[in-house]
This record gives structure tokens, sequence and C-alpha cells, in this order.
């Protein structure tokens, strides 16, 4: 194995148990074997993992154990596994019965998550379900003294500590963090533990705990669990003992996986040690004094092995696919070449993508797996398809392939189960799997190898129904290529999004392939992201079991910390003393486990951030080396380091922030295993190159590539010797993997690997005939249908990584988009659905405007609402892509993002009484904001903050320097559009972009076209009508009349309200969003979003009404509010669904801004949406607590909300019985309750106050929302009199007198602001969904589940779930 160990007294087994297969690699005194077996053979055996080791043993002991004899531990020196049985559990929901522990008012925390829905399109909303099965609410308050965006920077000193006797009387505290904490509210412990005693006469044995602001101040977490033990609960997990980052949903989300997983990895563990005659773990070891028992360590989600007896549930859920990233980095990896490699593990069931460089792993701490987003340390492993297993479908005229996937049962149609067409069904029909190589597993008696002429059935199948539809004769090869092509264009898309989104080229890279499909599909991938060369392992089909093998075990300690970072300074002291502790807590953990000092190394890392933003970046520890060369501060050059990684990362540093450090972080390694193998690289050197022997051909195959079959010679991969250079075309094999090398690549056999070299792709220029002459291929129409939206998904990660502020990078609000040289919309990123079909309005009116006057480099800024704009806080930069010659424009890539502050009236740019377009900020109808690559910085202060302060009452923007920052990202984000569109120009011509371009606009023309014939008919020939109002009593009246012969409709406003005296005026293009949105969740299939989705729309808007206003009327409400009535009055008449909650429930706060004739004030603005509940339809209930429709941006999390602003959270939760009743209820709204600790002007910008959410079909209306300011104000009348005599609150006045205060509820309506006193609190309590059918009728639910959970996993999953909803 190349592995020499510290011991060496028996068998080393090291095991990967996966969701198909269960593969075994076993070593003794430097001999290997390797097993695969199924991981379900219930006929056979009960558990995969111990007959893998009953039959290694027994191949080494040269005899055939019985099964059922416990099996030898004095020959095992040890075991490492990895395991599936977590993540099963999580997919399955089979995890243990718990229940979730939390402050009060934050029951339904996980219930809303972050409150964006996971598909933007889909009218049943799907959200994955929570894990516990009851909440225990303690009545327990901290919150943090000071606050962030505090412009004078105050702090708060305490003398009592977290943790100490004096804590428990101190009303200030010093957290763990550093951070002074204010206790609001101890808790009872009587109430605590009848509480949980409640739980536990339930049958619940297993508890997880998380309290506001615990990981800072774990006092309140602790006494809950001392109580739980009492009472005698089997699993008690605390948050602050599991990772103590700041975050209250993903730190209760990790604990309650945690609580659910452990105790079923428990069992696991415990029957497994039942087939042992000797124990297994290092305390065995130790007890047993080495003789029989064996080390045991389980592989975690770090890449770090743990002894049996810490393996727990949170750290386990990546545990198989750990190993295989292990197995690649040190197999891979040169420490002297310095070659970052990819790894690409594409196994029956998923791919699974990673990267490893600079000599380390790359861990994240927010990942998703099976729809439940958990904090704790991963290696950056993410699921970006379904393998070999994703189903293939002709749709619209374009190839699909996924993201639905056959799985394991019924597998592909060759699985011989009657399975559908899938990828595994396209590479056999190819001849790019070789059946004879395969296990013969299938068939009724599982004896038979795979099915070829099933595979070829379902191909002819897809081949009959492409060539009917598009009238074209392709062959089955044909068509068998195009879904590879496809394929690998899908998977390519994501990879080259992970690296490049941490600021890393794809191209620079090797490819390291493993797993059973990877083999197959390496070449073209590596082709597609500029690879030059693959790495393949000689038990890639094994790795991640043989990872196990080589990895070290690993013990992790993170504390949290808020201290200002200064090099040489009194925090440095404090931080390495930190360190230190924390390294010494680990040193202790891994010698227990047998390590002496000289085996234990440590990584330290401080976990940094700019003041005033979110991305934290987990700092390494420099070398020497790179300290000073650093020019840094000793050893610990942290700050440089900071600075460093964060300008290559983001693009940018920001040199007038503080740096924070949120968390001291140590991981302690128990050095192990060495490797001992040569690198790839030094075997490159030394080896001897020579022609492969044409004896050593074992068969010959007609194998498909690229323009026809070849006649493929097939090598067996032990019969080739190190040396042998193998060109294309060929296939490589063995009983466990296919290796395709492609005519262009050359193959070289090592001894540990298997290289593939790449020749330069030179592209036939077929593709590149004139558009005039040629057919559409519809091939390359699905390709071209990927690279356009890769293309604005590309732009949108830009926009995300470099942008500052909260709303653009951690709520996500904004939109990116490329678009024709009329302004015609080519493909737009589905970020924020309100923005879909505006931004289409406003490149229109700017290419225009700009005729014949742009210039390479440049870039137009514009946000007035008659030029294409929505509202005045959304800017629109617009930046032309010219031909080689520069004289004629081809594209546009433009970009809108949401500031959170552009002057106005009120802090946050929402006025909720507005009435003119001044009073909402600064107002830009067409500038050149960049000229030939210059960015014009003085005129952007004069539009943004000199500008608007001339107005009465109204100041410029608040937040400059954000804006700033921001405007410089949506710039990098359009030359990012722009050079991905010359790249695609250069790879296929001009033309042939072009034409695709076009093609791809009347594909999706031709889908809508479809949907309004089906109407018709639905309708019977009907026109559908619809009406509903504002709040103010203003309607919006909608008339839809289809013509069935051309598929063409009008959609005509006729008979909606006049313009009003407010700001809920929307701009046309707004109608147009909304349509555009409402077609897409109509048709309910991925299709282009372009502008042929309008072409088959005649929109007729009544001029100076509502939908269509003068300039100068204010609109800021137009965008939010108004957006959400016209959607759901096109809704109404399509009959789709019942009304959702048709608000966003824009609440703003802050203070300061430089009001003309007043000294300016430093202050900060606050914006944010508030989710509600969606509606029902004719198959679904509707869901509680999410943005519906025209928004879906997060929502701050309540920790982070309570560090940055001086506010208190004091609710955030479903708002029961909100909802419409009906044969499917609507979902409910929320509560949001918030009090502010310092004066500040508040703004609630909402609707739905008047007008319930209509039900349809018999369905009940749903409640509508209400505002409630509960002032705190001195009692007044003959009860203040008594109330020396009473127990009501009093403060005493600077003469002593006794003031007593008492809370009025005062109702805002939907529309006001109001200045806040300390105390005073805005609870908002948004609308529900309306209900579908008559209440009491049986229901006709469709099955719900996101039929992506199973696969979808990883860092870039949590981003995509917000960021790209496909």
């Amino acid at each position: 194995m190349g592995a020499a160990g510290r011991k060496d007294r028996g068998i080393r087994i090291a095991i990967d148990r996966g969701g198909t297969f269960t593969d075994c690699v076993g070593t003794l005194g430097g001999r290997d074997v390797v097993i695969k077996l199924l991981s379900e053979d219930p006929a056979n055996y009960a558990d995969a993992p111990l007959e893998g080791i009953r039959r290694i043993v027994g191949h080494f002991e040269g005899r055939d154990v019985p099964r059922g004899e416990a099996l030898d531990t004095s020959r095992i020196d040890g075991i490492r596994m990895g395991t599936t049985v977590a993540t099963n559990a999580l997919l399955e929901r089979k995890g243990e019965r718990m229940a979730l522990v939390v402050t009060r008012g934050f029951r339904d925390c996980l219930v809303i998550g972050n409150q964006s829905r996971p598909r933007i399109f889909d009218l049943a909303i799907r959200k994955p379900d929570v894990l516990y099965e009851a909440v225990v609410e303690v009545d327990e308050r901290v919150t943090l003294e000071d606050y962030a965006e505090d412009p004078e920077r105050r702090t708060t000193d305490a003398a009592a500590r977290a943790g100490t006797a004096d804590a428990a009387r101190a009303d200030l505290v010093t957290g763990l963090s550093g951070e002074t904490v204010r206790v609001l509210r101890r808790p009872e412990e009587s109430q605590i533990r009848k509480d949980l005693q409640r739980v536990f006469d339930r049958g619940i044995k297993s508890i997880a705990v998380c309290l506001m602001h615990g990981y800072t101040f774990p006092d309140h977490e602790a006494l809950v669990g001392t109580i739980a033990k009492e009472i005698g609960f089997d699993h008690i997990s605390l948050s602050h003992e599991l990772m103590p980052m700041i975050k209250l949903v993903p730190r209760a989300t990790s604990v309650c996986a945690d609580a659910y997983l452990t105790p079923t990895i428990k069992k696991y563990i415990t029957g497994f040690q039942k087939g042992f005659a000797g124990g297994l773990g290092t305390r065995s070891v130790i007890r047993e004094g080495g003789s029989r028992g064996a080390r045991c360590e389980f592989m975690q989600s770090d890449g770090g092995l743990v002894d049996v007896e810490k393996f727990t549930g949170l750290k386990a859920i990546l545990s198989g696919p750990a190993g295989g990233v292990v197995g690649y980095a040190i197999t891979s990896y040169d420490e002297e070449a310095k070659i970052p490699v990819i790894g690409f593990d594409m196994g029956g069931t998923s791919t699974d993508v990673s990267r490893y460089g600079e000599g380390r792993y790359e861990h994240v701490f927010e990942t998703t797996t099976a729809g439940v987003t958990v904090q704790s340390p991963q290696l950056d492993i993410n699921t970006v398809a379904a393998g070999g297993g994703s189903r293939l479908f002709f749709k619209n005229g374009l190839f699909v392939v996924g993201p639905e996937s056959v799985g394991a049962h019924p597998g592909p149609a060759c699985y011989r189960k009657g399975g559908p067409a899938a990828v595994t069904d396209a590479n056999l029909f190819l001849g790019r799997l070789l059946p004879e190589f395969f296990p013969k597993i299938f068939g009724k008696n599982e004896n038979e190898g795979l099915d070829f002429e099933a595979s070829r059935k379902v191909i002819q199948d897809l081949a009959d129904q492409v060539n009917k539809e598009t009238g074209k004769n392709m062959s089955l090869d044909e068509v068998a290529y195009g879904f590879l092509t496809i394929a690998n264009e899908a998977m390519t898309r994501p990879i080259r999004s992970i690296t490049e989104a941490k600021g890393h080229d794809s191209s620079k890279h090797r490819l390291a392939t493993f797993g059973g499909a990877g083999g197959q599909h390496a070449v073209a991938i590596a082709e597609a992201l500029g690879i030059k060369q693959i790495l393949i392992h000689k038990y890639s089909s094994v790795l991640s079991a043989y990872g196990m093998a080589l990895a070290d075990v690993v013990d992790e300690r993170q504390e949290p910390e808020s201290k200002v970072w200064q090099d040489g300074g009194e925090a440095v002291k404090e931080l390495k003393a930190k360190m230190e502790r924390l390294k010494e807590t680990s040193r202790a953990t891994l010698r227990g486990q047998g390590f002496e000092d000289s085996d234990i190394v440590f990584e330290e890392y401080l976990n940094m951030r700019y003041r005033g933003t979110e991305s934290a970046l987990m700092i390494v520890k420099p070398s020497e080396e790179d300290a000073k060369a650093s020019d840094g501060d000793g050893d610990w050059a942290f700050g440089k380091a900071f600075v460093a990684r964060h300008r290559y990362e983001f693009g940018f540093t920001l040199d007038d922030r503080d740096i924070i450090v949120d968390d001291v972080r140590v991981r302690g390694i128990g050095k192990s295993f060495r490797y001992q193998d040569k690198t790839v690289d030094q075997q490159l050197k030394e080896v001897k190159r020579q022609a492969v022997d044409d004896k050593k051909v074992f068969g010959k195959s007609q194998v498909y590539f690229e323009g026809g079959r070849a006649d493929t010679p097939i090598y067996k991969l032990e019969d080739l010797s190190v040396g042998d250079e193998i060109n294309g075309p060929a296939m490589l094999a063995d009983g466990t993997q296919t290796i395709v090398v492609t005519p262009r690549a050359k193959a070289l056999i090592l001894e540990t690997h298997v290289i593939i070299d790449l020749e330069s792709n030179n592209k036939d220029d077929s593709h590149k005939k004139d558009s005039s002459e040629r057919e559409v291929d519809p091939i390359m129409l699905s390709i071209f249908g990927h690279r356009f939206m890769a293309i604005a998904e590309h732009m949108g990660m830009a926009l995300q990584k470099t942008s500052v502020s909260t709303n653009v990078k951690e709520r996500l609000d904004f939109s990116c988009a490329i678009f024709d040289a009329t302004g015609g919309l080519v493909a737009n990123a589905p970020h924020l659905p309100i923005h879909l079909g505006s931004m289409s309005t406003c490149v229109k009116t700017q290419a225009k405007i700009w005729e014949g006057k742009l210039k390479k480099g440049d870039v137009i800024i514009s946000n007035h609402p008659s030029y294409g704009g929505t509202h005045l806080p959304d800017i629109t930069l617009v930046m032309p892509a010219f031909n080689e010659k520069g004289d004629e424009i081809l594209f546009y890539a433009a970009s809108r993002a949401h500031h959170a502050d552009i002057g106005g009236i009120t802090a946050g740019s929402m006025p909720p009484h507005s009435r003119e377009l001044f009073q909402e900020g600064a107002s830009i109808k067409s500038e050149k904001i960049v000229s030939e690559g210059k960015f014009n910085e003085e005129r952007i202060i004069e539009l943004l903050y000199k500008e608007p302060a001339q107005y009465p009452g109204s100041s410029g923007t608040r937040c400059l320097a954000d804006n700033l920052n921001d405007l410089r990202a949506q710039v990098s984000a359009n030359q990012k559009g722009i050079s991905l569109i010359e790249g695609l120009i250069h790879e296929y011509g001009e033309d042939t972009v072009q034409f695709y371009m076009v093609n791809i606009q009347k594909n999706a023309e031709l889908c809508v076209r479809r949907l309004l014939k089906q109407v018709y008919a639905r309708f019977e020939g009907k026109d559908l009508s619809a009406v509903d109002h504002m709040d103010d009593g203003t309607p919006i009246r909608l008339r839809v009349t289809i013509d069935p012969e051309k598929g063409e409709a009008d959609f005509d406003f006729d008979g909606t309200g006049p313009q009003v005296y407010g700001n809920t005026n929307a701009p046309e293009a707004i109608t147009f969003s909304a349509i555009i949105y409402c077609l897409r969740c109509l048709i309910s299939e991925d299709i282009p979003l372009n502008q042929g989705c309008l072409k088959p729309i005649n929109v007729k808007i009544p001029p100076r009404s509502l939908l269509s206003p003068a300039t100068g009327a204010a609109v800021v409400g137009g965008n939010v509010l108004t957006s959400q009535r016209v959607t759901d009055v096109i809704f109404k008449a399509f009959q789709a669904c019942a009304a959702s909650q048709g608000d966003c429930n824009n609440l703003t706060f802050g203070f300061g801004g430089n009001v003309s004739g007043e000294a300016e004030v430093k202050g900060f603005g606050y914006y944010e949406t508030i989710a509600g509940g969606s509606g029902a339809g004719p198959d679904w209930e509707g869901t509680s607590g999410v943005h519906t429709h025209m928004t879906n941006t997060r929502i701050t999390d309540s920790e982070v909300f309570e560090r940055r602003y001086p506010v208190i959270l004091r609710q955030f939760s479903i708002r029961t019985g909100s909802g419409g009743k009906g044969q499917h209820r609507g979902g409910d709204g929320v509560v949001r309750d918030i009090e502010f600790r310092i004066p500040l002007q508040v703004s609630i910008l909402s609707e739905r106050r008047v007008y319930r959410p209509y039900g349809i079909a018999g369905g009940e209306d749903a409640e509508c929302g209400l505002n409630i300011w509960v002032r705190r104000v001195p009692k007044t009348g003959p009860e203040a009199d008594l109330a020396p005599l009473g127990d009501q609150r009093q403060e005493k006045g600077g003469n002593d007198d006794a003031v007593e205060y008492e809370e009025r509820y005062i109702n805002l309506g939907a529309k006001n602001s109001a200045p806040m006193k300390p105390g005073d609190r805005i609870i908002i309590n948004t609308p529900g969904g309306g209900g579908w059918g008559k209440a009491g009728d049986e229901k006709v639910e469709r099955d719900r589940r996101d039929h992506t959970e199973a696969w979808r996993k990883g860092s870039h999953a949590a981003r995509q779930d917000a960021a790209l909803q496909v």
C-alpha cells in the first residue's frame, strides 16, 4: 500500500460503506487485498463492513472464516471506516426521535430558516422537514450590549465572566467571545424541569439545546443540559459544545442533526462491535494491554479520523466522500510542483467535486445535505449531479439530463429492473462501458451482466421522439452522444463555478478522477475546463477506502472571539494565549488516543472579517517563509495573510476598516501513517516511456466518438506495464472501472496512476458556417442554453463575491443577465423574479440613448423608473460587448443590485409616505459611470450623496462607502459577463453564437405559445379575467384573450385604477416582470428565461394608471408591493393557485444623514423584507413563513441582527392560523417583534392590511397583516396615582419621583414611519396565504419531495439555495 505505520502487529483494514457498494482494502506485511461487495445484501449477510472484514481476515489467514464467528481482534492492528449511516438516516428521515430546546419566541426558527424558498418557480413550495418532534421554549434571554454599526464605536466592559459563579448574579457579563452580554431574563429551573419531563414522558430520549447567543454565553444552555441529564435523557447536544459560532439558525440545525443522528450512529457501532471477540477503540487497546483490543477509527466530514467512541452524527455526514478527498490529496498532490488538483468522483448515484491545493484541505463551515444546512468543519465537497443515474429527457426541443435520478433502484434501463433511460445507458450503447468488465450482479438471480438491448430500446424511444418533434433524422448514436455532451456540460457548469468562486482558475489544475463512472467522462470534463492532465489512481474505484488508510486522526477545537486585530498589539498576546489553551486541550485528547508528542502537529486558524461585513475567512497561520515575505509580525502575520487572501478571493480589500477576529480554531493532527510512494511528478521525471505492445490488446470494440464509431482497442489494466503509452482512441478496464481515452488523448501507465494527457482542443470549424444556411441542431441549442445561463450565473457569483454590503452579499438582493444588441433578454440567472423582465426595458432604453456613442470598457448607470427602472434603490449597470473590430455591439451584460440606502427622506430609502420621486433618494436617468475602463467616482458621489440632499427634507446616501464598493462589484460582474461572451464567440464564432442566441429565444417563445394553446383548451375558449385591490382601494383589472391558432394572448389591464398620490405606482417594466414570472411558473418546466417568453404576449396598460405612472411619480412601493398584487391577479385569472401573502413587508430603520441646512450626522440604515404564507393549490398545501413570488431575499440571522444593530428580537415565529382554510390550507404568516434600544426612525411599507389574500375554488381567504407599535409611555390618569401601591414597573426620575410606565399598542396601518424611543417595539404580523377548495373535501396532495435532495450537498448547495435557484 505504500504506507508505513508506527506499529505493525496485524492486519490494517480500511472500509468505505457507500450507497451501492462497500469497498474494503486490507494490508498485511506490504501485501494488499481489495474487496468490493454490495452494501445491502440481506440474503447473505447483515452488515457489509463486517462481511468485508471477515473476507479480508480469511484471505490473510488462508481459511474461510465462518459467518457468525466473532472476529479475533488480536490479528487486527486497526480498522478505519467511512460510513453513510448518518447520511442515509438524514435522507430517509430515519434518525432518533428528538426535541429542540430554544429561547422563548424562536420555536419556529428552523421552520422559517432564512425565509427563502428553494426553487423560485415552484408554486408548490417544498421546504425540507424539520428533524425534531417537539419544541421546548425556555423563558430566558440575553443580548449583546454593544452593536457593530455604532458610528461612535462604543464598547462596554464587564467584570463577570461567562461560566463563573459571578455570571449567575451580574446583569453584564463578558462572554467567551469577549463581547459584553446583557442578561435580560434568567431561566427558572423548576419550569425547565417540568417542560423537559413532559417531553421525556412522551418517549423522546434525545434533545438538542440552542439558546440565543449561546455561542458566547453558554451558562443557560449548560443549566438545561444538567437538568436533562438528571431527568435521564440518553443523548444531550448543546450548541456551545458542538459549534460555538454565531448564527442561530445554522447552529440550531447543527445541534438538531447531532441529536437526531448520534444515537443512530451509536446503535450501529454497538451492533458492529458485537461482531468481534475483543474490544474496539483506544480504551479497549489500553484496557486489554494491546493483546486483544484493536484500534477502530471513523472518518469524519473534515477529513480526519476519530476514535470510535468519539464519533458523532454531526461530523459523520460526509464520512464516505471525505475518504476520497484524502485519498486523491495524498496520492496526487506534489509538495514541490504545487499543481492544485480538482477531485471528480462520479458514481452511480452522485457526482462529487472538491479541490486540493496549497498543501492543505479546504474546509467550509456551512454546508447543506439532504436539505439540512449544518455548521461544522467539513471538507468542501460539492455534489453537482446525480452521476450515472441521471435521467435523460427530450423536452421543449432541448436535450435535458437530470436533475432527476433513477437511483440504485430501479437504476438505469440496463440494470434489468425496467428503469428509464440514464447516462449509464448512453455510455453502454456507445460502447464506452464494457459489459464484460462490469460485475454480473443484475437480473432475477443477480447473476447477469448489463442489458445492452434494454439500453438500445430506451435510446431508440428517445431518438424517435427527437426526430418526430424536430423533423430531423438523427441516428441513435447521435442522440446518445448528444445526451452525454449535455451531461458533461451540466456537470462542468457547477465545477467551474465552485472553482472560480474562490478565485481559482480551473484550467491551472489537474483532474483526479475516481468512482465507477469517472473514467468514462474524465476527458470530456477536463477538455471543457481547459485542464490538460488527468490522474487516475490504480485504486481509483476504491479510493475512498484507500484514503481512510492514509488519513490522520484529528481533534478540532474552537472558541468564539470578537477582538479587533492589531499587528503586534495586546490583542495578539491574548489570542496567542487562547490558541495555546486550545492546543493543550487538543494535545491531551490525542495523547489519550495513544499518540506521542512527536506525532502530534497543529494547524492554527483565526476566523477573520472586515468590520461591517459577514464574509469571514478562516486564515491558517502563515509559515515562517510566508510571514517574512509579507513583512508581517513574526510567525503571527495573520493580519497580512487575511488581507492577501481577501484580495485573492474577493478581488478587493477594505483598508479603512478594522479586521475582526470571530473565532480561534486549532486542528490537532495525530500522524499515524506516512505515505511512501513516489509522487506523480517524481514518477513522470523518472519513467521510461515506450509504445504499448500490440500483443497486450485484449480485444476491439466499435466505440462512438465525435464524428462516428471507431475500431477501438481494449486493454486490461493489469496487463499494462509501467511506461506503456497508449494513443487514443482506446479503452482501459479492469473489474471495477472503464477509462475512455479519446482520439485526441494519450494515456501513460505509472506505478501508482494512469495519466491521460490531452492535446490542445482544435475545434471543428464546421459549426462556423453562415447562419442563413444552417438548421438548428437541438444538441447545440441545448449546449448554448447551458452556456448563456452559465454566463449569467458566473456574473451573479462575481457580484456576490466582490460586493461588500449585507444586502448584496448575504441577502442576495441582485440579478445579472445578458442581452442581445437591441436589449432583448438572452439569459437571466434566476436570482430575483422582480428583475426578470424589467431589466430588459432598462437595457433597451439605454441602448437607444447611447446608440453609436459607446466604446469598449464603457458602463452606463441608471435607476430611474421612466428609463426601465423598478424603484430607486435598484441600480442597474449596463456594459456593451463589441465584435473583434470594436465597431458593432453584439451583446450587453447588465447587473441590478438593491442598495441599502441611496438617500431620500428616510433611512433605508424605502419611505412609506413618499409622494414625489425625489423623496425616495437619488434618481439617475442615464450616466456613464465608467469611460473606457476608468471609474468616475467623483460623479457617483455627486449623484448619490450631494444631489439628493438638495431637495427639502432629503438626505444623500447614508452608506456611501458601501454604494461605491457595490457599484465596483457590479462593474466587475459585468466585465466577467463580457469576457465570457467573448470567450464563447472565440470558441464557436460570432455567427454561431448569434444564430443560437436568436434560436434560444425562439425556443422559449414556442414553449409559451404551447402553454397558451393548452390554457385556451382548458377554459374552453373563454377569456380569463380577474380583479384585485390595493389596500387604498385601487383596482388592478386584467382580461386575457387567447388566439388559439397562433398561441398568442392579449394581457389587457384596462380598468386598472389611476396613478396614486403615494408610492405604490408601478413602472411598466414591473408588469412585464410579473408576466414573465407567472408564465414560467405555469409552464412548470425548466425553459430558457429570455425575451422569447414575451413575444407571444401583447400587453395593454392604460397610460397614467397605477401600472404606467408619469415621470416623477413616487414608485418605491410599486416594486415591492404592487408587483405582488399584479402577480396575484394573473394567477387568479389563470385559476392557478390561491393568493400568497401579496406583500414583502418592507421594514427600515436607522438614523443620520446630510439633510440640507442641517449638520451631517453619522448613522446607519437597515432594510429587510419579511416572509409570509404561500397560497394553496389544486394538489398542494400552502407553506408557512416563506417569501413568495416576486422576491426571495434572505433574512438576517437573529444573532447577527442583534450583534450589528441596537435591537432585541423578541419573537420570530409562525403566526398560527393566519392561512386560509380549505381542502388545502394556505400557509401561515409570521410574527416579528423587534424592540429598539436607542432612538431610531422606524418605517414599515406593506400591503394586505385591508384586503385579505383570496382563497380559490371554495377555499377561504387568509388573515390580513397587522403592524403594531408598542409604545412605552408614562402612565396617566387615576391609575398612575395608585402606582406606588402596586407592583408595576417604576423608574426613578431626576428628582427621585417614581415614574410609572405602561405599554400602549398602536396600529401603524400598512404604511407608516415613527420615531421610536428605547424600549419601544414594532410587531409585524404578516399575512397568510389563501386556501384552495372547500374545507373538508378529500385532499389530493402530490408527492412534494425534492427529487434532487438526495444528491445536492456541500457549500455550493447552501449558496445555491438562495443564489441560483434554477
